[in-house]
């Protein structure tokens, strides 16, 4: 089942990566008491999500901090080596957390998976973005596949 507007984010282990390496990140606690921007995409140095769906939120970050957001976070089933190094290589700095699902566990959860096996890409996360308020899906906005018109920054900055 997929997960929508007024359902808590269910308590996985992502993973950050830091300096010492890979860190563990419960989601109960990453999204306990803030008002988070997550956006999910299908992989890290993919054409789309890094021409335009991280970029963007890099450049919206000042404007949604404004709005009332306390952390941009981004997610994606690769491991925390390629989401640091990807995060990096897109200038995400402080402005967006770059979550690792590596194994799909959160992905799975929120019934968010889309199998690109066949393309020789495994499961992967759909395309989406949401406003989650102390750990409470407030709005949701998925994308058919193979689309980048509703997941974008400016999409949810409008919704705040």
């Amino acid at each position: 089942m997929t997960i929508k507007v007024g359902d808590r984010i269910p308590d996985v282990t992502l993973y950050v990566m830091s300096d010492q390496g890979p860190q563990a990140v419960k989601t109960g606690e990453f999204f306990k008491g803030k008002k988070v921007a997550l956006f999910a995409l299908p992989g890290a140095f993919t054409p789309t999500c890094s021409a335009k769906h991280l970029p963007g939120f890099v450049e919206k970050y000042g404007d949604l901090k404004a709005k009332g957001v306390d952390q941009v976070a981004c997610l994606s089933v690769n491991d925390a080596f390629v989401m640091g190094a990807w995060g990096k290589q897109q200038n995400a700095g402080d402005k967006v957390e770059m979550l690792a699902d590596g194994s799909g566990e959160f992905t799975k959860a929120i019934g968010m998976e889309f199998d690109l096996s066949a393309r020789g890409l495994g499961v992967r996360s759909q395309r989406y973005s949401m406003l989650v308020d102390d750990g409470v899906v407030k709005s949701l906005n998925l994308e058919k596949p193979g689309a980048f018109e509703v997941s974008d920054a400016s999409t949810l900055l409008g919704q705040l």
